[in-house]
């Protein structure tokens, strides 16, 4: 770990990085260090943004997949540095053929000649983990063949350590580091990045979001072609785009920009409401545009390596955190915090509650098209940690998702209300989920489960009866009757769900249960 520090200590100090700071705020321990550094320097009236470009090129995959989550905010970066971490985004320097074609050969158990009918030897891009070539299988199909870098697992790794150690450390030191969680949070990106380094998931994350949106319109997903998959190389379908980073290209096809960002949007709610399962890496050099249909424009995305999921508990409280601030109902977000467990059960909901209003009611002054969604998000989780409220792990990924997809949106039309498009959204899912036919659904599916747990519930509840302090006879009657109703009542649910057109299995079930109950206790 030592040496990988000395070599971000070695690379901040060749590309002078510290010069991105003004003059005034390096603090002295930076310049001692900077001074005292025996590495060659580069000109410092190289370009500001070149020079971090080239040197988190230097560093390896965690820090330019750190380069590519900032090119995407333009809001928060000036022109120089964006444009230039933009190049991160597909334009990597890539390593060489010979080797790509021996790890190709190697994994595959194939030459390349028999494999293919053709192979194009220049990459079409480099990334920071992998890079890409063009190729036409013996079936005349067009792919595009994934190949990982060699040695990427020995340098992600080594990263991953010095993040873990400063992590760790951060935990230990920090005022509020118990709150932060920084350790949970790097595992979480520990495990992240090293699910990137086995192909055959990603292949099987890509294959999930092409069912989820077959025929949709909204987002193609290339076909993975399995048998040419392993742990180090991807083989699937090429598709034709232009990259939705070109804005001058959309625009001379004359692409319905505003339609795009919004799909853009309703693409990312749908993956994390609907199925609970979203592309996590959406930066620009993963999405495309097929500009065929101007006017019905449909999304390509490709890179499925990362991908978030969550639970039904934090889809819910998320939704419901969401409209409660797109309607200024400060209350209930502090109930809600509280309620999920996100702040500690003893936060005071008013004080909470007035935190909220003093962030949010400046904001909502501006026009909504002028509101960084994103932004707001993130800085409503910042105030509630002064209630100490501990980081969510598992709401990470959906954040930096959120920053990127509002960032994009952005960069197309410039208008765009994440706002005005996300309520209808999320309004409309919570309808759904509570919606009559939605319940007995979700209760059909559970029916076989809970129809396998009813018949031990008798003895469950006699043997925790058994084990309380002992009661009255009549109420201790009475509790055994209340168990037996209430066992009938859930079999006559699992009735209905299983069976509507037998409405007589609940009268049955409560008797049956009602006499186990008894007879245990005789």
């Amino acid at each position: 770990m030592l040496p990988r520090l000395f070599a971000v200590y070695r690379t901040v100090c060749r590309y002078r990085l510290d010069t991105l700071l003004p003059n005034e705020r390096r603090p002295w321990p930076l310049r001692l260090l900077i001074a005292l550094c025996p590495v060659r320097q580069v000109d410092t009236s190289q370009a500001r943004g070149r020079r971090l470009r080239e040197a988190l090129e230097a560093l390896g995959p965690v820090f330019i997949k750190f380069g590519q989550l900032l090119s995407t905010r333009r809001d928060l970066l000036p022109d120089d540095i964006a444009d230039e971490l933009a190049l991160l985004q597909d334009q990597v320097p890539p390593f060489s053929t010979a080797e790509a074609v021996a790890l190709i050969e190697q994994s595959l158990g194939s030459s390349i000649d028999t494999l293919f009918s053709e192979f194009e030897h220049a990459p079409l891009a480099a990334a920071s983990v992998a890079q890409v070539h063009a190729a036409v299988l013996p079936t005349g199909e067009s792919v595009v063949v994934k190949v990982l870098r060699p040695g990427i697992e020995s340098t992600i790794r080594a990263d991953l350590a010095l993040i873990k150690q400063l992590a760790f450390w951060l935990g230990k030191t920090l005022k509020d580091g118990r709150r932060l969680r920084p350790s949970e949070v790097a595992a979480d990106y520990e495990r992240t990045l090293l699910d990137e380094l086995d192909l055959r998931r990603e292949a099987g994350n890509a294959s999930q979001l092409r069912r989820n949106f077959l025929g949709s319109g909204l987002v193609y997903v290339p076909e993975v072609h399995w048998p040419l998959v392993t742990t180090s190389v991807m083989v699937s379908e090429r598709i034709n785009g232009i990259p939705v980073s070109d804005i001058a290209a959309l625009n001379a096809r004359g692409v319905d920009m505003k339609l795009l960002a919004e799909r853009g949007v309703e693409i990312f709610f749908t993956q994390v409401f609907r199925d609970s399962f979203f592309h996590a890496d959406m930066h620009p050099g993963n999405i495309f545009v097929d500009a065929s249909n101007p006017a019905d424009p449909t999304y390509l995305a490709v890179d499925c390596a990362i991908v978030g999921q969550l639970d039904e508990s934090d889809l819910y409280y998320l939704a419901r955190n969401l409209l409660a601030i797109f309607k200024q109902d400060y209350r209930l977000v502090a109930k809600l915090h509280v309620e999920c467990g996100w702040v500690p059960p003893e936060t005071p909901v008013a004080e909470f509650e007035a935190a909220m209003r003093t962030l949010c009611e400046p904001v909502f002054e501006r026009p909504l098209g002028e509101i960084s969604f994103g932004h707001m998000l993130v800085t409503l989780f910042r105030t509630a940690g002064r209630f100490n409220m501990e980081v969510q792990p598992q709401l990470v990924l959906l954040q930096k998702t959120l920053l990127n997809i509002e960032g994009l949106g952005r960069q197309l039309y410039p208008e765009l209300s994440l706002w005005d498009t996300a309520q209808p959204y999320l309004e409309r899912w919570l309808a759904e989920r509570y919606a009559p036919q939605t319940v007995l659904k979700r209760l059909q599916a559970d029916a076989p489960a809970w129809l396998e747990t009813l018949p031990m519930i008798p003895d469950l509840v006699f043997s925790r009866l058994k084990a309380s302090a002992p009661v009255r006879e009549v109420k201790q009657t009475h509790t055994l009757w209340t168990a037996a109703g209430t066992l009938g009542a859930a079999s006559a649910v699992i009735a209905t769900a299983m069976t509507p057109t037998l409405p007589w299995v609940a009268g049955a079930g409560a008797a049956l249960f009602a006499l186990a109950l008894l007879k245990h206790r005789s």
